[in-house]
């Protein structure tokens, strides 16, 4: 039997597998109490998930949803399987119906947001990644075909009932490996994001097709899709914010003048590339500070200051707080 615990906000409320508990999500990544939960203004901005600082940063869970979920954004890859329930989905402003056999994929910073049709429940499985993880699924080339390309294709196919099944199975499949503690888990659990994302890939490249066919554009060759440069770039970033990183180190690899790469990265993640990269350096810091015992100065170096004044101001600056009064306040909380 499965057990459910609900979260109360913004008006909605989100069953959950208690087995799956997000409540430090909710808290701790947007980095507010439940009590201004209720006061923020939309969207949130989720910045964390199960095993995100780990060595195989993948997290998939079976969820209910009633009464919608709010909008949200993140820095970090998803996907939606629906298995039961009728509802709709936004994805930065467009709608589309939410079903069984809804397969969405949602890119870093889109804003999306879930409803549910009156009296119905949404169960869906939800898989987050990173973007690092994906490039290690399969060619790196198809990979970022995935993340370019969505510019332009379509963000989610509904599935027919066989073609459900089978992914159904699949899903079955790979939350019981997730689940389980057996040799080379990582390994398998790759293989299965890459058929997953695969087959995604395929069908809604065929409905794209097919859609075409019916607008009669069946002697048209079609458009060539424009290669954003935007996801290679962020994807640099990610990988490579522990080092020395400045904008025209991005100019140069990437054979684009600074200011094109400040545009790509602004439009992406609503930051500038100093903000971004130090976003993402404190929030490493702030994992480390938690599960380690590395020294403050220690943890300064390892996510890319080459001087611990400068980290701590800016710690200060984005925390509100020094890093040992955060580590302490972080420590007393969990005991």
């Amino acid at each position: 039997m499965i057990s459910f615990f609900t979260i109360h906000i913004y008006h909605f409320h989100v069953r959950i597998k208690a087995e799956e508990t997000h409540t430090s999500c909710f808290g701790d990544c947007l980095h507010i109490s439940p009590k201004e939960l209720k006061m923020t203004y939309f969207p949130m901005y989720l910045k964390d998930y199960p095993n995100m600082h780990s060595m195989f940063p993948f997290h998939l869970s079976l969820n209910q949803i009633d009464n919608g979920y709010p909008a949200h954004r993140h820095d970090y890859l998803e996907f939606s399987y629906v298995i039961s329930g009728y509802g709709s989905e936004a994805i930065n402003g467009i709608h589309h119906p939410m079903r069984p056999g809804t397969f969405t994929f949602l890119l870093p910073y889109q804003i999306h947001e879930l409803f549910t049709d009156p009296g119905e429940s949404l169960v869906l499985y939800n898989c987050m990644f990173s973007m690092d993880l994906l490039m290690e699924t399969g060619s790196k080339l198809e990979m970022e075909e995935l993340l370019t390309d969505s510019d332009e294709l379509s963000a989610f196919v509904q599935l027919g009932d066989e073609d459900h099944q089978r992914i159904k199975l699949l899903m079955e499949e790979t939350i019981l490996e997730y689940k389980a503690n057996e040799p080379k888990k990582s390994s398998l659990l790759k293989a299965k994001l890459t058929e997953i994302l695969i087959r995604f890939d395929r069908f809604r490249r065929l409905e794209q097709q097919i859609s075409q066919i019916d607008t009669h554009e069946r002697d048209t060759p079609p458009a060539k899709i424009r290669k954003n440069p935007r996801w290679p770039i962020i994807h640099h970033i990610q990988r490579s914010y522990q080092e020395p990183l400045m904008l025209a180190d991005l100019s140069r690899i990437f054979a684009l003048s600074m200011s094109r790469i400040s545009e790509c990265i602004k439009e992406t993640t609503g930051q500038t590339f100093v903000q971004y990269l130090n976003d993402l350096r404190i929030r490493h810091a702030c994992s480390l500070l938690i599960s380690t015992e590395m020294s403050v100065s220690e943890i300064a170096y390892e996510v890319g200051y080459g001087s611990y004044k400068t980290f701590s101001k800016l710690f200060r600056d984005q925390k509100g707080i020094v890093p040992t009064i955060y580590r302490k306040q972080k420590m007393a909380s969990e005991q």
